[in-house]
């Protein structure tokens, strides 16, 4: 039997983060993003909850099921492997308080391998290893989130409406506003279960179910980096970012009690290929002529009907989002993993990024502040060059990373969207985003990496949020 624990102390009651993780979503917040696991089937709440979760190693699954026993309530809660992939796994939540308005969240797990000795001895280190790196994940973010939904606690839970909700930054805001308190509506394209609202992304959308909501956040369309812009994919682009946006905003605009905000996705894409200039809110978008950033213009556009009905529209404008689950830096990993990453074209060229976490941070940023009223960019504070992100990414997986690929290649694999994505410098800064008060979790970019890989710089022990 081995046994691995951390604690941190945290500045809030022990019942508020008891309550987090008693809310919907909260074992899908709490899987780091590096982790493929999957949710099949669940019952219950935190007393007496059985789980079917399916995690995927390279092309197998494993089928575990977990049950909760010895509970008390604000207090703690236990999961037990009845079946699985374990002799034996007992993990222990505690949160014990610790003065008037903190507590120590602890958590233990106690696991056994299958063979016995032998079996602790070959494969002993690399599950402590891996017990540890998910616990340290779990503590950072849990503590990100509870300080992060603080600061508007006074306004109230609020029913949301999200679609796109099942794409990289949509499952993370999903899961964040869930276990913030927040009811979220998912807006689906399949048929609606209850609880979502339906739609066909053009031309259906299903009003009545939107009475009633205090905000929509808008993410859903056509991956614009998932391949060649070929005549029918530049039309597919232009018809799911035009038609959707156009069409809730339309129908937001007729409601009989439409929503204090909607917050539309745009993209940095809207300022062109900018070189060494750096860009803030209040750069003019680049000239016309350019497949992207003629897009951005309409895209934006398109939600006009929302803000003329008086309803706060918000724009924004997002980099390249950070996260092993998809986007770009998934597209990376298994190269650089190799040992064959390194950069793009000249790597000359700037790259506005942010990590999935600050990605879903300032959105529910913009729910609740007024002064975030039509486009602001959302990137992380320091954009870097391409040379200097794969340096960064090689460092923090201990590869090399000094293969170039030549602009050439790309502009023959990816055709005009290598010029207008891979190839174009962005050097954007989130002025506005920052002069609103938004903290990021992550201004850095190796710290984002080494968040969102499980990459920690030091060995993760115990730690102390100071209240």
């Amino acid at each position: 039997m081995d046994v691995v624990e951390r604690s941190t102390r945290l500045p809030f009651p022990a019942e508020a983060i008891y309550a987090w993780h008693a809310r919907p979503s909260a074992f899908e917040r709490l899987t780091p993003p590096w982790e493929r696991v999957e949710m099949l089937e669940r019952t219950g709440g935190l007393a007496d909850a059985r789980a079917l979760i399916r995690i995927r190693l390279g092309p197998l699954g494993i089928r575990w099921t977990a049950l909760h026993r010895d509970h008390i309530p604000d207090r703690q809660f236990v999961d037990e492997q009845a079946r699985g992939p374990f002799a034996h796994w007992v993990h222990t939540h505690r949160f014990v308080p610790d003065g008037v308005s903190a507590s120590v969240v602890t958590d233990r797990v106690e696991f056994g391998l299958p063979g016995g000795a032998l079996g602790a001895a070959v494969g002993g280190w690399l599950v402590r290893h891996r017990i540890e790196r998910l616990l340290a994940y779990r503590h950072t973010l849990l503590a990100g989130d509870l300080a992060a939904h603080a600061r508007f606690a006074d306004r109230g839970p609020l029913r949301i409406a999200v679609t796109g909700a099942g794409g990289l930054v949509g499952r993370t805001l999903v899961a964040f506003l869930s276990t913030g308190g927040h009811t979220v509506l998912p807006v689906v394209r399949r048929a609606a279960r209850p609880g979502e609202i339906a739609w066909d992304g053009r031309s259906r959308l299903d009003r009545a179910a939107l009475e009633g909501a205090d905000a929509v956040v808008h993410l859903a369309g056509e991956n614009i980096a998932a391949g060649r812009w070929t005549r029918a994919r530049r039309r597919r682009i232009r018809e799911s970012r035009l038609a959707g946006t156009a069409l809730i905003a339309r129908t937001l605009a007729e409601l009989r009690r439409p929503p204090r905000v909607l917050v539309a996705a745009a993209a940095i894409g809207i300022y062109g290929d900018r070189g060494d200039a750096v860009v803030d809110d209040a750069s003019l978008p680049g000239p016309p002529g350019r497949f992207l950033g003629d897009l951005c213009r309409e895209w934006e556009a398109a939600a006009e009907p929302a803000r003329r009905a008086g309803i706060r529209v918000c724009h924004p404008r997002f980099g390249a989002v950070l996260s092993p689950a998809g986007g770009a830096l998934a597209k990376m990993l298994p190269v650089f993993r190799a040992g064959l990453g390194g950069p793009l074209g000249g790597g000359r060229q700037w790259m506005a990024w942010l990590s999935a976490e600050d990605a879903a941070g300032a959105l529910h940023h913009a729910l609740f502040t007024d002064a975030l009223d039509g486009p602001f960019n959302a990137t992380a504070p320091a954009p870097v060059t391409n040379a200097e992100f794969t340096a960064t990414l090689g460092r923090v997986l201990h590869r090399p990373a000094v293969l170039p690929v030549p602009a050439a290649a790309l502009r023959l694999a990816f055709g005009a969207m290598a010029d207008e994505t891979i190839l174009a410098s962005a050097r954007v800064v989130p002025s506005r985003l920052l002069a609103s008060g938004y903290a990021f979790r992550h201004p850095a970019l190796e710290d984002a990496l080494r968040f969102e890989l499980g990459r920690f710089a030091n060995a993760p022990g115990p730690s102390r949020i100071p209240p």
